[in-house]
């Protein structure tokens, strides 16, 4: 909705993405996050579509800046605005103000999808957080406490175009919103009660302390046992870089943003990773495939701990088994 949005407000066609960014499964956005970096079209999209789709480095501010300024047919950049899966490859602060001074000096629709960090960095969002304001925003998921729903918000005057009195006045058709879980009121109760938790603050800050404490408690392990791997994130994620490509690396100074988009993309992606994670549930802890998680505000000492030893536990289960060989 949001793209269909900014192409309607502007006119012009075109839309500005960055390469690993994730934005869900519609047409425009289903490929350059996983493969097909070059912006061909993944089976079944149409090239017609994939054409209006110009995919940006995310590590590289000065092109990124050139390609906004060569051409007068971009409708939107939207992005994921602390980099791609909620981190795993960072993005600065500082990029992004760029990207918000660019986009509004060339008249196009910035797009912030905070479906993952919406609430999750702060109480507002990576825009509070970074005290940047987007055009349109995407939110889902948290918003809803966790049942079906999502939003577009943003400036009045775009969201008018679905507003059925506003789109008469103004002679223009107004954009279509359909949507089976629309006004859903069990989804609108628990979104409420949700937000109200996150308002009333702590929430965001306590999750965010217990990935940055748990971090702190894994690299150690790493240290200890040889293994050239890293605890990394911001805000509430702990992801790991399992080092696939033999990086000389120190564990406890690890910078994820000093690597490049391409290291970080396949940093998960050690032939371990997934033995990893199945030894980390023979020992009680379940993580995602990426591999890592989130922690949130329920999160205790004794589940840090917990998950401390079972890292532990795994890497030693892996040695033994010959799966990690490092001198």
């Amino acid at each position: 909705m949001a793209l269909r949005l900014a192409r309607a407000y502007t006119g012009k066609s075109m839309l500005v993405r960055f390469n690993g960014h994730f934005h869900g499964w519609q047409d425009h956005v289903a490929f350059g996050y996983d493969d097909h970096f070059d912006g061909s079209p993944t089976p079944g999209v149409l090239p017609g579509i994939a054409e209006n789709v110009l995919i940006a480095p995310p590590d590289d501010l000065d092109a990124t800046l050139a390609l906004l300024g060569s051409r007068d047919d971009i409708a939107a950049v939207i992005l994921e605005p602390t980099g791609a899966s909620f981190g795993w490859s960072p993005m600065s602060r500082d990029f992004v103000a760029a990207l918000r001074q660019a986009t509004a000096e060339h008249g196009i629709v910035l797009i912030f999808d905070e479906v993952v960090t919406g609430f999750r960095v702060s109480s507002g969002g990576a825009q509070k957080h970074y005290g940047i304001t987007p055009d349109l925003t995407s939110l889902a998921k948290i918003l809803a406490g966790g049942l079906p729903g999502g939003a577009v918000v943003g400036r009045k005057d775009i969201l008018d175009l679905l507003d059925f009195e506003q789109a008469e006045r103004s002679g223009r058709e107004k954009i279509q919103h359909q949507g089976t879980f629309n006004a859903n009121p069990v989804s609108a109760a628990a979104g409420i009660a949700c937000l109200e938790i996150i308002a009333e603050g702590g929430a965001c800050e306590a999750a965010m302390a217990r990935a940055q404490q748990l971090q702190s408690m894994l690299n150690p392990v790493f240290v200890d046992e040889g293994v050239p791997w890293a605890a990394f994130g911001e805000h509430s994620a702990v992801y790991f870089f399992t080092n696939p490509g033999g990086l000389d690396i120190d564990p406890e100074q690890f910078d994820a943003g000093a690597l490049d988009a391409d290291t970080l993309r396949t940093g998960g992606k050690h032939p371990a990773t997934g033995k990893f994670r199945l030894a980390l549930m023979l020992n009680g802890v379940d993580i995602s495939g990426r591999p890592g998680g989130s922690t949130s505000c329920r999160h205790s000492e004794e589940d840090l701990e917990r998950t401390t030893e079972a890292v532990r536990r795994s890497l030693r289960m892996l040695k033994d088994e010959g799966e990690l060989r490092y001198s």
